[in-house]
C-alpha cells in the first residue's frame, strides 16, 4: 500500500458514527471529528438553504435549529449533534410554520439577495414562539444578531413586525 493511500485510509477511519434526526428524518451517519454542522448538512445531506459566510459565528448566515434553539452551524461540530434533532430552513418550510412570516418577507421586501434571508426566518422564527408580545425595539434588538448587507434592516423588522401583530389579531379574535 502506497504512502498516499495509507493517508486517506487514516483519515477514513477518523470518521465518527453518528444519529441525527435532521428535518424530522432519522439516520446514521459518519462524520469527521472537525466537520461543522453546517458543513455536514450542506455538504453531506445537500440541504443548501443555510449558508456560510463568516465562519466565526457573527453574520447569522449558518443558523440552524440544534433541540429547538438557534445555533450558529458553523460553531457547532456535526459530532456534538449526535442523538440530537437538527431543522434547517428546508425543514421549517416543509412544515409550513413559517409560510405567513415568508410571505410578510416578500411583501415588505425584506430579501434582495437571499443569502442572509433563511438565518433571518430562523432568528425570526424563534423570536415568534418566545416574544409573541415583543416589540419593534425588541425585535430589532433580537434580529441583530443577523447581518444584511442589502436591506438596511428597516424592510426585515416590518416583516417581522406585521407576522407578530397579525398573530396577536387572530389569538385576540
Amino acid at each position: 500500500m502506497s504512502p498516499l493511500n495509507e493517508t486517506s485510509d487514516e483519515l477514513d477511519t477518523g470518521a465518527r458514527p453518528v444519529t441525527i434526526t435532521v428535518n424530522g428524518h432519522c439516520g446514521q451517519h459518519a462524520v469527521q471529528p472537525r466537520a461543522h454542522l453546517i458543513d455536514f448538512l450542506r455538504e453531506g445531506l445537500g440541504l443548501k438553504g443555510s449558508h456560510l459566510g463568516c465562519e466565526h459565528g457573527v453574520c447569522g448566515a449558518c443558523t440552524v435549529r440544534l433541540d429547538d434553539t438557534v445555533v450558529r452551524g458553523c460553531l457547532v461540530l456535526a459530532v456534538q449533534a449526535d442523538g440530537r434533532r437538527v431543522e434547517t430552513i428546508e425543514g421549517l418550510t416543509e412544515r409550513g410554520s413559517i409560510r405567513d412570516l415568508q410571505q410578510a418577507f416578500i411583501r415588505h421586501n425584506a430579501l434582495q439577495c437571499g443569502f442572509c434571508t433563511s438565518g433571518m426566518l430562523m432568528a425570526a422564527s424563534e423570536l415568534l414562539e418566545h416574544k409573541p408580545g415583543a416589540s419593534r425595539e425588541e425585535v430589532r434588538e433580537w434580529m441583530s444578531g443577523n447581518y444584511c448587507r442589502c436591506t438596511g434592516y428597516q424592510a426585515i423588522v416590518d416583516a417581522v413586525c406585521d407576522v407578530l401583530a397579525t398573530r396577536r389579531q387572530g389569538a385576540s379574535a
